[in-house]
């Protein structure tokens, strides 16, 4: 059985200086990153021309919550920017809990022996990835039928 290609899904991990963009293969399996974007005034018309470029089924927006769950300034910075990108993107945009994100990016490419300097304007895109794969994975185990025994 065949799986049907489908269009990829962006996700993106926003910082206030950049804003890490990841980008699903067209089987919305493998998240992989992409680029990293400067926060600012133009960001939101990036995200649009990548979202046209690419042909994206919808976009994926990390929200970084507090351990206990609640919202803080960031993510109501987000939830901002998620506005804003709704008002402006042929697609739908949805918001995912990306606690610890950042955190894992960094020891991750920590483990893989690049140091902080080297890694800063990539770490956001690892970021992304991870939001990406977890959504992915999440919407995976969700969706896919019971095995056969």
């Amino acid at each position: 059985m065949s799986k049907r290609a489908m269009q990829p899904i962006l996700a993106l991990d926003f910082g206030r200086a950049r804003i890490g963009a990841a980008i699903s293969d067209e089987l919305q399996f493998l998240a992989h990153p992409l680029e990293t974007i400067p926060a600012g005034e133009q960001a939101p018309s990036r995200v649009a021309e990548i979202v046209r470029e690419r042909n994206i089924d919808h976009v994926v927006a990390g929200v970084p919550r507090r351990m206990n769950g609640q919202i803080g300034p960031a993510a109501t910075e987000v939830r901002q920017f998620v506005e804003k990108l709704r008002a402006i993107l042929p697609c739908p945009v949805v918001t995912w809990d990306e606690r610890l994100t950042t955190v894992a990016a960094q020891r991750a490419l920590h483990e893989a022996g690049k140091n902080t300097r080297e890694t800063r304007g990539y770490i956001d895109q690892v970021a992304a990835q991870m939001i990406l794969q977890s959504y992915l994975d999440r919407r995976a185990a969700n969706v896919r039928p019971q095995s056969d025994p």
